[in-house]
Order: structure tokens, then sequence, then C-alpha cells
């Protein structure tokens, strides 16, 4: 009488191994599926300096030329690094947060991604715009509606990934450092006058 219960208890426990075993299974070949677009989100933001780089590095190196030279300022292959690092950085976060909404493009993407599209294209911008346009004025006013876009950014990823939305953190200090950088470069441009005068020279 108790070969039948051994008999129903031992194919209830190998059906339990089967599942357990192809739900591993299941759990792997899902994520290598998501290995591929992430690493699409990741460089997708790279096309921006990227093209900069290829179509107009011949005109990058008097970006910083201003009638007060800054003596502080970066060169432009100083830059386009840390701005390559800091896109790579907000395109896994990008990731993170198509991940965790269910990936595709439904509704529910629209919002937080499409405000990321809308502050990445801006920032493509400014490259162009302080690398080859050498107009610090209109650079200016990008970086500061780019910080407002991260900043909005931040706060709707927040809910949906915690830790997308502090991977936008050292995006927001990158935009500080390079707008007081555009500052000086406008606010010198403006006044060209108030240039130091060379330490030979004596005033009467």
């Amino acid at each position: 009488m108790k070969a039948p219960c051994a008999e129903g208890c031992f194919s209830s426990h190998l059906l339990c191994i089967l599942s357990s075993q192809y739900s591993r299974i299941q759990n792997c070949t899902s994520s290598r599926r998501m290995w591929p677009q992430g690493a699409a989100f990741v460089a997708l933001p790279l096309l921006g300096p990227t093209l900069v780089w290829l179509l107009t590095h011949h005109w990058m190196s008097g970006w910083c030329d201003s009638p007060r030279r800054l003596p502080w300022c970066p060169s432009h292959r100083v830059l386009l690094l840390v701005w390559t690092a800091i896109y790579s950085i907000t395109g896994y976060a990008s990731y993170l947060v198509w991940k965790d909404l269910g990936g595709g493009f439904g509704r529910p993407l629209a919002l937080p991604l499409g405000l990321y599209a809308v502050q990445l294209a801006i920032s493509w911008t400014v490259l162009v715009l302080l690398f080859t346009a050498h107009t610090p004025g209109l650079a200016l006013l990008h970086l500061l509606l780019l910080f407002g876009l991260v900043v909005s950014t931040a706060l709707i990823w927040h809910p949906i990934n915690k830790l997308a939305a502090l991977l936008l953190l050292p995006y927001l200090a990158w935009l500080t450092v390079v707008s007081s950088i555009t500052y000086r470069l406008w606010r010198d441009s403006l006044c060209p006058e108030h240039q130091p005068q060379p330490t030979w020279e004596k005033s009467d």
C-alpha cells in the first residue's frame, strides 16, 4: 500500500527538480538576451562625442581661447574623455530604467526615456557649440537647460530605479564644472577690455 505513495512522492520531487532547473535555464537565457541590449544603451550616447571628434577635431584646439586665457582650462581631449565616461554611465543608467519598466517600447517608457533622449540631444549640441562653433554664450544657455533636464530625469528615475538616479549625480557635477568654464569664456568675450596688461607695461 505504501508503494504508490512512494512513487507519487518521487515523481513530484522529480518534477520540482526539473521545474527549478528549467527556471534557472530560462533566467540565464533571458540575462544573455539582455546583454546586447545593455551594450547598445551604453554605446548610444557615445555617438555624439565620436561624431564631433571625427568631423570637427581640426577646430577643437582653440575652444578655450578667449581675450583672457584661462590657465586652468583643460584641453579638448580631456573634456571629451570625461564626457565619454559620463555618457557611458548615463547610458547604463538608462538601461536599468528600461529593464525595470519591462523593456520594449511601451507607453510607460515614453516619459523617462523620452526625457533622457531630449537631454542627450541637448548635450550633443553643447559639444558642437563649445568645440566647433566657439559660442560660449549659446553653450551656457544650453548647459543651464541641460542641468534642469538632468535633475528632472533623476527625479523621474528615482521611483523606478534608485541606482539609475544616483548614477546621474556625476553628470550633474560635471555639468557644474563645464558651466563654470563656459561662463568665464562668455564673460571674457563680453569684456575684452579688462584683460590683464603684461608685467613689462607700466601704467602712467
